[in-house]
């Protein structure tokens, strides 16, 4: 049994540079090895606990769970950057008439604002989502400088307002319809283009126009006249015309009516430059950006996007 102990002990005692003698073993405290190689046997086990429980976690998650939580974490903040530009942009269109009233530091502006929205175009590929080209589009700004004589002022204005500039596209039979409706002090009236568009690129198509049509107008409800107005500082008493306005607008309703009996005008368009490129550098659900021929820039909001209130 002596034998036995002393295979199973070890010293503790300090070193020392003293020769062996006979009270070389006085001092020294006898210590069962295992106590030294497990100073505690339950943080060991604790350790080896841990340790499966990392390996656990390391391998035991499904594939993609770590990437799919971070891509969440920085869509959120994308997504808020987005939307506030996207307000700003509207905010920055208030007042400009489509561009027409639009001053040279608001273009600036909106140019800005728009270079940041194509680059965080969530659609990088528009023909290929088709869905979200689908349905109407109305024209908020454009830098198209053709469009403007339309759009412009004088005399024209003020017997003509363009009411609605807009865009419907039908993925399915790949058509599209720009029209723009105009209303007067006794009507209402469109004209319009139809044309086809082929798919060129994943962000580019080609429109080929078709034919025009201009719309048959609709009578207003009533003329409008005001009481007085001022001219040169002096208030004129409108009161004495309403009867001859009357008389006006009955004949006008009579005219309105023998024509709106009558179908739209379509005008075949044949021509071999009646056609243009367009180009989506931004797509949402709400939001469209176009760029055309001449680097004309054109943005556009869903029929019943918020952005249009």
């Amino acid at each position: 049994m002596a034998g036995v102990a002393s295979l199973n002990t070890v010293s503790l005692s300090a070193p020392s540079s003293a020769p062996p003698g006979p009270s070389a073993g006085r001092g020294r405290v006898l210590v069962p090895s295992a106590t030294r190689r497990f100073p505690s046997l339950r943080a060991a086990r604790r350790v080896v606990a841990a340790r499966a429980l990392d390996a656990d976690d390391e391998w035991g998650k499904e594939p993609g769970e770590g990437a799919t939580a971070v891509a969440e974490e920085e869509a959120a903040p994308a997504a808020s950057e987005v939307a506030a530009l996207k307000q700003k942009l509207k905010a920055a269109l208030y007042g400009t008439e489509r561009g027409l009233r639009a001053s040279s530091e608001t273009r600036a502006e909106v140019v800005e604002l728009i270079t940041q929205l194509e680059a965080r175009n969530p659609t990088p590929a528009p023909t290929e989502a088709l869905t979200l080209l689908n349905g109407k589009w109305i024209l908020a700004y454009t830098s198209f400088s053709q469009l403007f004589p339309l759009l412009g002022s004088g005399t024209l204005q003020a017997l003509v307002k363009v009411d609605e500039i807009s865009q419907t596209i039908d993925s399915e039979n790949f058509a599209v319809q720009n029209c723009i409706k105009f209303s007067g002090p006794l009507a209402s009236s469109t004209v319009s283009t139809n044309a086809k568009f082929e798919i060129r690129s994943p962000k580019r198509v080609q429109i080929k126009f078709d034919e025009g049509i201009i719309g048959t107008p609709q009578l207003t409800d009533s003329i409008v006249l005001p009481e007085k107005f001022e001219f040169f500082g002096q208030n004129i008493d409108l009161t004495p015309l309403s009867g001859i306005f009357t008389s006006i607008e009955n004949a006008a309703s009579s005219v309105a009516k023998t024509i709106s009996g009558q179908p739209p005008l379509k005008i075949p368009i044949s021509s071999d430059k009646a056609g243009s490129w367009l180009l989506t550098t931004y797509l949402d659900d709400e939001l469209r950006i176009s760029r055309g021929d001449g680097s004309s820039i054109f943005v556009l909001f869903k029929e019943g996007s918020t952005l249009l209130i």
